[in-house]
């Protein structure tokens, strides 16, 4: 069992910058594809970003790509979000999630992940 818990939320200025953490518990996250999703007030959660175990792929939802950069640290079981250039529309609550992936999978699949933080809040917001 993979326990998640996400920080770094808060509020920001349109243009501003946040960083997001996960970090894990139970399980060292290193053997697991790792992703972000948000879900803003009134809306359906979607994804954001994934990384693989390795961290040699990643994949962006095209609203964040440029602005959005996910990066994982395998030693201090930890996987961040820098998120640069942020926008109203960006105000959501922001979860990470994460899925066992093999050696084997280069470009994992985020859909049905089975463990799941219980999020952290962003207001981008003047």
């Amino acid at each position: 069992q993979v326990q998640l818990v996400e920080s770094g939320g808060g509020l920001v200025q349109p243009g501003g910058s946040l960083r997001l953490s996960c970090g894990a518990s139970g399980r060292t996250l290193s053997s697991y594809a790792v992703a972000w999703f948000r879900q803003a007030p009134g809306k359906e959660r979607e994804f954001v970003v994934g990384i693989s175990r390795s961290g040699g792929s990643t994949t962006y939802a095209d609203s964040v790509k440029g602005r959005f950069t996910i990066s994982r640290d395998n030693a201090k079981n930890t996987v961040s979000l820098q998120m640069n250039s942020l926008k109203p529309e960006d105000t959501a609550v922001y979860y990470c999630a994460a899925k066992y992936s093999t050696v084997t999978v280069i470009r994992p699949d985020y859909r049905n992940m089975p463990y799941w933080g219980k999020g952290t809040l962003v207001t981008v917001s003047s």
